[in-house]
């Protein structure tokens, strides 16, 4: 299981630190920005985008140590 997850954590981590997911991140950001007006914002949109945000920045945070761990 450990072998899997550092597979994983090296993928990841090289795949999340390239220049393509930045500019990804980007565009995410600004189609949310102005998909706001569009749609009223709605409280079902942020609550939606909230929750990701908030998946997504927990399971990075294992990603992170991973890679703080190979580091030292």
């Amino acid at each position: 299981m450990k072998e899997i997850f550092h597979r994983f954590a090296v993928i990841v981590s090289g795949v999340a630190g390239s220049p393509s997911a930045f500019v990804g991140a980007i565009i995410v950001i600004f189609v949310w920005a102005f998909s706001g007006p569009a749609f009223g914002f709605s409280d079902t949109g942020q609550l939606v985008i909230n929750t990701v945000t908030k998946i997504f920045t927990f399971l990075r945070v294992f990603l992170i140590k991973n890679t703080q761990n190979r580091d030292s």
